[in-house]
């Protein structure tokens, strides 16, 4: 192929991104539950939540390290730093016990052989040495930013961000020797997954992208609801706190934290969750004023599809323009 027909090819994937990015249905309801105040924090891309404080990671390039924030003011409390040099850190996710695991997952060109998950202490300040995991996709190297833990069980999901979602499953006990094989567990979720997160019965998850988020029961991954996420510089964070309320994140300096309010018919299926007002984090996942259904995820055509296949038609057109006659 030449340069021109090379770049052609790449811009053909165009249609597919901006399509999914106008959604599916109108943003759901929120407000602002803090900003990020530390200008170190400049790409949060992923986020959790323990003992009413919050914690976030930045995107690639980052060192090894862990804000951990208090949403009264959004000010720093502690940093959680480890020697090495992180590869591309996307997720973040807590474990069962209390301590968070750090996702390096990241794969833009598809080429890893392997991706690393490290363990550190929630909320500790200073230098720790984590444990560290290494996994390998059965299937070849994958792209991924969204990394999921049961949070009775300690399963360890892995989402791929592609066009065609992937879960997939690490083993049910790590081992910090060699290497975990992250097995496919299912491959009809939510393309161009940025993160997602359980909530606290174990019963159901969410997977966010830029524009959307859908809800799916565990274990038999059936899609419940989805909702049009508030528009953000780049979302890419989702926790869901102990008390059932749902906060997103986004990249940019002192980017707010935002609490999504999900709709009635959504909060019913998620059975066992605790949705008191005394929340954690000052605040639960009320429903919206109007008393209105889960939006259908099951649309015979997602916007993207539409979008790729115009560009795809466009792009056969022009390269075989471009072919000597």
């Amino acid at each position: 192929m030449s340069r021109l027909e090379k770049l052609l090819a790449a811009l053909a994937v165009l249609p597919f991104g901006l399509g999914f990015a106008v959604g599916t249905g109108g943003p759901a309801d929120d407000d602002v539950a803090f900003s990020f105040a530390d200008p170190e924090i400049v790409e949060s891309s992923g986020l959790a939540i323990e003992d009413g404080l919050f914690a976030t990671v930045n995107d690639s390039g980052d060192t090894g390290r862990v804000f951990t924030v208090d949403p009264a003011d959004g000010h720093t409390v502690a940093v959680t730093t480890w020697d090495g040099e992180p590869t591309d850190v996307e997720a973040m996710s807590l474990l069962p016990d209390g301590d968070v695991l750090v996702g390096d997952i990241g794969d833009n060109t598809a080429s890893r052989e392997s991706v690393e998950l490290l363990r550190v202490p929630f909320g500790e300040d200073g230098a720790v040495d984590p444990t560290t995991y290494e996994l390998a996709f059965a299937d070849g190297p994958h792209d991924a930013e969204a990394l999921l833990v049961h949070p009775k069980s300690g399963q360890v999901l892995v989402v791929a961000k592609e066009f065609i979602g992937r879960l997939y499953a690490a083993p049910a006990k790590l081992d910090t020797d060699g290497t975990n094989e992250l097995e496919l567990l299912g491959e009809d979720m939510l393309p161009i997954v940025t993160d997602g997160a359980f909530f606290p019965d174990g019963k159901h998850f969410v997977l966010r992208g830029y524009g959307d988020a859908v809800f799916y029961r565990w274990p038999s991954l059936e899609p419940v609801g989805e909702i049009g996420l508030p528009d953000q510089e780049q979302g890419e964070g989702i926790a869901v706190s102990k008390d059932g309320t749902v906060y997103v994140s986004s990249e940019g300096v002192n980017s707010e934290v935002l609490r999504i309010k999900l709709p009635r018919a959504l909060l019913s299926e998620l059975e066992g969750v605790d949705r008191s007002p005394a929340g954690d984090q000052g605040g639960s996942s009320t429903p919206t004023d109007k008393d209105e259904p889960a939006q259908d995820v099951f649309h015979p055509f997602y916007p993207w599809v539409t979008g790729g296949l115009v560009g795809v038609v466009i792009l056969v057109v022009m390269i075989r323009s471009l072919r000597p006659r």
